[in-house]
């Protein structure tokens, strides 16, 4: 089993946080083998950012794939730079809070989740990096959600009334992914 996964949106979506998330805790509590590559724009609020995370329960050949099993776009740019990566039978994640241009594809999965709109209605709209990974993780099942929990309680072990409010984020998140995949 290998995953490529790209997560990609504007600076200040938490896009690195997410995949670093995911990358970190895969790490730590699994026997996988995962890589973490993030490629910054010039700027950091409203520039680029996108970043690739491989998980494997092989050697990773190389760190980077422009050939996906997953793609989580967090903007409409994002989505018109990197939808024809998806492979056929990929899975396409979408802020639909953001972005909603017609998928034109209909050789992928299309998961659509309103993460912006649902971080600001929780009162903790940074937290929309946080539904994603768990709209990705319910729907694609690619680590166990203790990892990432376990990740998130880790991340914030030195705010600790941050963790709460962000397994809570990640759980909604689950729900979504979770209600896509039946």
């Amino acid at each position: 089993m290998e995953r490529n996964i790209m997560m990609a949106g504007f600076g200040g979506q938490g896009v690195m946080t997410m995949g670093k998330l995911l990358a970190e805790a895969t790490s730590q509590a699994t026997d996988l083998a995962v890589t973490f590559f993030p490629s910054y724009g010039a700027a950091m609020r409203g520039g680029t950012a996108n970043c690739f995370v491989v998980i494997s329960d092989d050697e990773i050949g190389a760190p980077v794939s422009y050939s996906l099993e997953d793609l989580i776009v967090m903007n409409g740019p994002s989505l018109h730079a990197f939808i024809n990566n998806v492979k056929p039978g990929g899975n396409l994640f979408i802020n639909s809070t953001i972005v909603t241009d017609p998928i034109e594809r209909d050789d992928i999965t299309v998961i659509e989740a309103p993460v912006t709109q649902m971080a600001i209605d929780m009162g903790n709209e940074r937290a929309l990096n946080v539904i994603m990974l768990g709209v990705y993780v319910g729907f694609t099942q690619a680590v166990p959600e203790e990892v990432i929990i376990k990740g998130i309680e880790h991340k914030f072990e030195k705010k600790p009334k941050l963790i709460a409010p962000n397994v809570d984020a990640f759980q909604k998140g689950l729900e979504i992914g979770k209600a896509a995949r039946k």
